[in-house]
């Protein structure tokens, strides 16, 4: 496994703060085969520059943001267990099956850094993703399978932010991950107020 060290100095946003990002400035070095260096999204351990366990993060060399934590826990292991809890969590915080927008997954907050969901219209409509970061990337699959087990919704699209994703040196890709291809537009209630949108773009297209 890589091992991530960080200079001396620059571990007290993570130790005292929990910080869930480590940028390039503060890794001191990275430990581990060169393939495994360069596997975007791979899990890596976080040390101290003496050695001391800080954490269990998602690294990405082509990332300016090097590594976002997974779990500050040394008991806790990164796994299709750990990726359906956070999953489990967020969706029961705010899930409904509503004719309203509703965000399901909001990164950092929920655990899953660089994940972004929303659900449009309810058990018959799609669950919308945006993977932003390379650590969830590498976990789309348990991740997708976890959001439809957990909200009954069996249509899935993955959106993509361009800038975000070339951030990350990840291909920028749209799509079908699970379900129907979505319509090019849907009618949507939202405090009141009905409206059309597109959400392969998010873009709103009128509002009623």
């Amino acid at each position: 496994m890589l091992i991530i060290t960080i200079k001396q100095g620059k571990e007290k946003s993570l130790l005292e703060e929990r910080q869930p990002w480590i940028y390039a400035s503060a890794v001191e070095r990275v430990d581990g085969r060169p393939q495994e260096k360069m596997t975007a999204g791979i899990t890596a351990l976080v040390h101290t520059s003496s050695g001391q366990f800080i954490a269990r993060a998602a690294y990405n060399s082509k990332s300016q943001i090097r590594a976002r934590i997974w779990s500050y826990d040394a008991d806790e292991p990164v796994d299709h267990a750990l990726i359906k809890r956070r999953v489990k969590a967020a969706v029961a915080k705010r899930s409904g099956a509503t004719t309203k927008p509703v965000v399901l997954v909001s990164g950092d907050e929920d655990g899953l850094s660089g994940l972004l969901v929303e659900w449009y219209g309810g058990l018959k409509g799609y669950l919308v993703c945006e993977f932003q970061a390379a650590g969830v990337e590498a976990w789309k699959v348990p991740i997708v399978q976890s959001l439809m087990a957990e909200t009954g919704c069996k249509n899935v699209y993955e959106r993509a932010d361009a800038l975000l994703r070339k951030g990350e040196g990840l291909p920028v890709l749209s799509g079908v991950l699970a379900g129907d291809e979505p319509p090019e537009a849907i009618e949507l209630t939202e405090k009141g107020v009905k409206f059309s949108i597109d959400i392969r773009t998010g873009r709103r297209d009128k509002f009623r």
